[in-house]
């Protein structure tokens, strides 16, 4: 797979998932991205034996946009800590059918996993054992069909965005796990990692990585060029 690489430097490289695509390995045997950038490290820098790579998040599997890898050890458990720590701001885009009310909004809910559908299910008060998840949402855009929506998470938990815009009645497009009635032709759905930002976990400086959203779609490719 031919890699779209946003940002590199000795101790990070940033990519742009397409949708479909495996961060790590699972037991589908599919090959990840991660593989695909050992085999790019190893031949653009002519490394000899194991190629380090170490992933420091991940998105679900039909979900585009940034994604972060850490090239040594330290860069690793640095940017571990960011975020763990909350100091990584991260901005998603979404597409969804139906209008959020109101137009801008904060979601707070309670999250639990549920482990054998591999879903999370969303409450508004706590139960026994659920995470407490937070998001701010804005309406960027609109088509004759379709709400182009910004995201900002305060919380990390298990499929926050899909879960937690479905439960306001807004399902991404084409995610009929979380209720949106049809797939897209591609498998994916509509949620992109759109933008990244932080404080470089060596040099220290600021970093903002924004990614493209995927071209090969026109409802994407329509909504970026409008904004």
């Amino acid at each position: 797979m031919a890699l779209s690489i946003l940002y590199e430097d000795n101790h990070l490289i940033v990519v742009n998932k397409p949708s479909g695509v495996l961060v790590q390995g699972d037991k589908t045997g599919d090959v990840p991205i991660s593989d695909d950038i050992k085999a790019y490290i190893k031949e653009k820098y002519n490394k000899q034996g194991e190629v380090f790579l170490g992933t420091i998040h991940r998105l679900d599997r039909p979900v585009s946009g940034i994604v972060v890898f850490a090239k040594t050890s330290k860069a690793l458990s640095r940017m571990n800590e960011l975020f763990k720590a909350n100091e990584v701001k991260k901005t998603y885009w979404a597409v969804v059918q139906n209008p959020p009310q109101p137009e801008i909004g904060k979601i707070i809910s309670y999250s639990l996993k549920d482990s054998e559908k591999l879903k999370a299910k969303v409450f508004k008060e706590a139960v026994p054992d659920s995470k407490m998840c937070s998001l701010d949402y804005k309406t960027l855009q609109k088509s004759e069909k379709y709400y182009l929506l910004e995201v900002h998470l305060h919380t990390g938990r298990y499929h926050q965005i899909r879960s937690q815009l479905a439960f306001i009645g807004c399902p991404i497009k084409g995610d009929i796990k979380y209720g949106y009635p049809r797939t897209n032709p591609n498998a994916g759905i509509h949620l992109h990692a759109r933008k990244l930002e932080f404080v470089h976990p060596i040099r220290k400086v600021p970093i903002t990585v924004i990614a493209p959203t995927p071209q090969d779609d026109i409802l994407w490719k329509t909504f970026e060029e409008n904004s």
